[in-house]
């Protein structure tokens, strides 16, 4: 059963806090993707109640949901792994990256699609919703926190409620490799920006009240 070792060699590529190769059988993500490794095959044997039932038992053990139907790429890793949701129409690229509390859902009004599709090399911070039918590129991080509800282009970084995205090509290892979730607040530069637009404001009436000319 290749995928075992597979799953294993992903946690210890992964998790800089594994020791041992046996370590592999404490994580909640190894037991979720071998369980949807197997329940997902049902699924598309139309064995529905049987592969919704090994989903629900690997509910029960990990706290993690993964709906049989979900597609999911190789290299997918689930960091520490609790609450996470993944719907039955989202797909998932390779090497992806999700932290604790992740919901990859619906908006509940969709038919048909209703669930994210989530490119390559993508990071998602703990806690972030991906919500309804939409495209998530490769190379895409998405902060802790975040509820994203429109398309996020390849390479970008989407932050905030409702997630705004900038686009950001400064390195070279890919979202997913990085392991690191501290990203770039662009509504925190919009502060920081009026606060500097402020004092430039401020310096300008002392030199006027001076009679200092200010060139334009």
């Amino acid at each position: 059963m290749s995928f075992i070792s597979e799953e294993a060699r992903i946690i210890k590529q992964k998790d800089p806090a594994i020791k041992s190769t046996l370590e592999v059988i404490l994580y909640s993500s190894f037991w979720a993707m071998i369980f949807h490794r197997i329940a997902n095959k049902m699924y598309k044997k139309k064995l529905f109640f049987l592969s919704r039932l090994i989903s629900q038992i690997s509910r029960s053990l990990t706290g993690i949901e993964i709906h049989p139907g979900a597609t999911i790429g190789r290299g997918f890793f689930i960091d520490h792994g609790m609450g996470v949701v993944i719907g039955e129409t989202c797909e998932i690229g390779d090497n992806v990256l999700i932290y604790q509390g992740v919901t990859l859902g619906g908006t509940g009004k969709d038919v048909g699609k209703r669930h994210p599709t989530i490119g390559d090399n993508v990071l998602i911070g703990s806690g972030a919703k991906v919500l309804g039918p939409i495209f998530i590129g490769n190379n895409v991080k998405i902060g802790a926190g975040s509820v994203v509800l429109n398309d996020i282009p390849d390479g970008a970084t989407a932050v905030g409620i409702p997630a705004k995205c900038r686009l950001e090509n400064n390195s070279d290892q890919a979202p997913a490799d990085t392991l690191d979730q501290k990203i770039f607040d662009p509504n925190e530069c919009k502060f920081n920006c009026f606060e500097f637009e402020e004092r430039v404001k401020k310096l300008e009436k002392i030199l006027r009240d001076n009679n200092i000319k200010i060139e334009e």
